[in-house]
């Protein structure tokens, strides 16, 4: 292999480190560490504080203390209340100390005798001994102990490449070039934002003295990715607010009356202050960007059909995308039905038209004569041309990325675009995925909405008792949706295992069997347009009593005689996706129960299907999935190879990211970011987001 050469040490590559050499150049390579920058930035996953290691005679109770010591015993065993306790015994100093956990059967697999452990937290002294409830572990290697103790980083290895090997080179790459790293934030920011140097902050996470070193020295690591990152954004933000002029929209009393003459109901006080925020901006010359946030039920396709009469009301074109067939019919349905006697021109636009449809509904958007327009992606493919788009908007954002959503900004004069969703977004997410947008939330819902009684089915008693339950309704004449994580029968499973997955093989089972006295439908997304739309015509229409479903009937679907659901395997479901399910029922005059029947009792998934049980604030459950389930594609740009966070951690880091948008943002919207001596880090954030944040060459 033929290795670049350059003038930049920085660059250098890793195999001319000192002690690399060709052999473990080829392993670090494996690791993506290919020069001396890479190695500076390969920080470890955790440190081992050995410095404040106690004696097992120096313990004291329900004060924090660390203890090492060697695995002698481990064993686990049911409690009278049917969890499951795991105690590992360790010898220490000769003495002896447990690490005791509950409700973790798990655990037990990661313990092996013989082992190096550190057990750290607040011991108790329990049946002669002392005893750690769920203490913090750290497993140490032969080469932890042979180090020499103090504080030893951690670093992830390949095979080959010791711990103790990987701590040298670190060393070696650390002394000779981290005093040459470039600070890109100026020394007067640094000392408002109380953040330490960045070549001091790479020594003090690679060779800390104490933890509180490593500690200062990654504050300013993951300070430097989330400022880059809410730079970006702000950046993005100020581009279309400034650079970026949109037609005014305004409103007045009689537009209001007007529009609001058509709803049958009363909008809800959170529905007015939607209204209200959104009208705000749709008066301006400068377009919006406006996320509008939603629990289920809570009404925000009222909202959205009001802003967009508001826009046709101006004389301009108003769209609204939705990320699925199902859901783009549903809201047409809606409107249709909303304007059924209005003189709005409105189209819907999916890939089920025909050739000759698609061209002279083009040929509609293109003269102005439709005004309202409801569609899938295929709203924003290159032979859509608008005549005069005054309001576009994005609905379940999270099913798109940032780039579907620039796609409306293809002219001079931009559109005003509101995103919706439905899947309550936990803070961190707001502030990154959706952190350009102002923030509208509906929290509140209609009067008259009930709680969704939820319950988690575990065991065949349990599930029998369920479907009795589900079978005496069906015969009171409400409806059910049984909802299966995946459409056909796993091919490599052996015959009749794990059937209940499957959605063809439940509805083949329940309407020969258990559900063989009432009508039921099977839906799925192989199924084609014209049986998939059939097949919900009848079960909105009450032709059908139960509905077997995948996930197609997640969001978009109305119907208020459906009370009941369960769902198969639902510990294969993420949380909101679980109560974006749930909330197709209960929209009616009766209770709804939902049925959770799940097959594992793994901690997680018992975790998860209890904070389900617990509550239907949509909010509370994002936080949780978000929690177990991390944040995953930040800007729904996965399929770029570019994901927008080096080291920072959403869930982990929430403090830190809100004290690094406030400065991001006052930079930027103060003119100091554009100052000579932020040069270097507009460079940097220009070269990490321009093309995944569609940004302006100049900033």
């Amino acid at each position: 292999m033929t290795l670049p050469v350059t003038d930049d040490p920085l660059l250098k590559p890793a195999q001319f480190v000192r002690g690399v050499g060709p052999a473990r150049a080829d392993l670090l390579a494996r690791m993506g560490l290919l020069n001396v920058t890479d190695l500076l930035w390969n920080l470890p996953r955790d440190v081992l504080d050995l410095t404040h290691v106690s004696s097992v005679f120096d313990l004291k109770e329900g004060e924090l203390r660390t203890v090492c010591g060697i695995v002698i015993d481990r064993d686990a065993k049911e409690t009278s209340k049917g969890g499951v306790m795991t105690a590992i015994l360790i010898q220490s100093d000769g003495g002896f100390v447990r690490g005791v956990f509950f409700n973790q059967p798990f655990i037990l697999k990661k313990f092996e005798i013989g082992q190096r452990v550190l057990f750290s937290g607040k011991p108790r002294f329990s049946q002669r001994r002392w005893e750690f409830s769920h203490p913090r572990v750290q497993w140490l290697g032969s080469e932890d102990v042979g180090d020499g103790g103090g504080v030893l980083p951690v670093y992830s290895l390949t095979e080959g490449l010791a711990q103790h090997e990987m701590r040298r080179l670190m060393k070696t790459v650390v002394d000779e070039f981290a005093h040459l790293v470039p600070d890109p934030l100026p020394e007067n920011f640094r000392s408002r934002a109380r953040v330490i140097g960045l070549s001091n902050a790479i020594r003090q996470v690679h060779l800390p003295v104490t933890v509180e070193e490593h500690r200062d020295g990654m504050r300013r690591l993951l300070f430097n990715d989330l400022l880059e990152f809410q730079l970006a954004l702000a950046m993005r933000r100020r581009f279309w607010k400034k650079d970026r002029p949109a037609i005014p929209l305004p409103s007045s009393a009689k537009i209001d009356a007007r529009i609001r003459r058509r709803f049958s109901f009363r909008f809800t006080p959170g529905q007015d202050q939607a209204v209200s925020e959104i009208v705000d901006d749709l008066g301006r010359d400068q377009a919006m960007h406006r996320l509008l946030q939603a629990d289920v039920g809570a009404g925000k396709t009222a909202v959205a059909v009001y802003a967009m009469l508001v826009a046709i009301a101006a004389g301009t074109q108003a769209v609204i995308m939705a990320p699925t067939e199902v859901l783009a019919l549903q809201h047409w349905n809606t409107v249709d039905n909303l304007l059924a006697d209005s003189r709005v021109e409105r189209r819907l636009l999916t890939g089920a038209l025909t050739a000759s449809q698609r061209r002279a509904m083009l040929e509609e958007i293109a003269s102005g004569k439709a005004q309202l327009i409801i569609g899938t992606q295929a709203i924003i493919q290159d032979d859509v041309r608008f005549h005069k788009l005054g309001l576009a908007i994005v609905d379940e954002q999270h099913k798109f990325g940032v780039m579907q959503r620039a796609k409306f900004h293809s002219n001079e004069i931009s559109p005003h675009v509101l995103v919706m969703t439905a899947t309550p977004i936990p803070r961190s997410l707001c502030l990154t995925q959706f952190g350009d947008l102002d923030l509208t939330l509906i929290s509140d819902l209609p009067p008259g909405r009930q709680k969704v009684v939820t319950s988690r089915i575990f065991g065949h008693g349990s599930a029998a008792k369920a479907w009795e339950f589900v079978k005496q309704k069906l015969r009171d004449g409400r409806q059910a949706y049984i909802v299966c994580p995946r459409v056909d029968e796993d091919a490599s499973l052996p015959a009749g295992v794990d059937a209940t997955g499957s959605a063809e093989a439940v509805y083949r089972n329940l309407s020969q069997g258990d559900l063989k006295e009432f009508r039921v439908g099977l839906v799925h997304g192989q199924l084609d347009r014209e049986n998939r739309s059939r097949t919900m015509d009848a079960f909105r229409n009450g032709e059908l009593d139960v509905l077997v479903a995948t996930t197609v009937i997640e969001v978009g679907v109305d119907v208020p005689n459906a009370t009941l659901m369960v769902i198969h395997q639902a510990e294969r479901f993420g949380l909101s996706q679980l109560h974006q399910l749930r909330g197709r029922i209960g929209r009616g005059k009766f209770q709804g129960y939902c049925f959770l029947f799940s097959e594992s009792d793994t901690p997680e998934a018992t975790k998860r299907l209890a904070a389900m049980e617990s509550t239907a604030n949509g909010f509370q459950i994002a936080e949780v999935d978000f929690q177990l389930r991390g944040p995953g594609d930040v800007l729904g740009t996965r399929q770029s190879g570019s994901l927008p966070l080096r080291v920072a951690d959403l869930s982990r880091d929430i403090e830190l990211l809100i004290e690094s948008r406030i400065a991001a943002f006052n930079l930027v919207e103060t003119g100091e970011f554009d100052e000579p001596d932020f040069a270097p880090l507009k460079n940097l954030v220009l070269d990490r987001f321009q093309k995944l944040m569609d940004l302006p060459q100049s900033g």
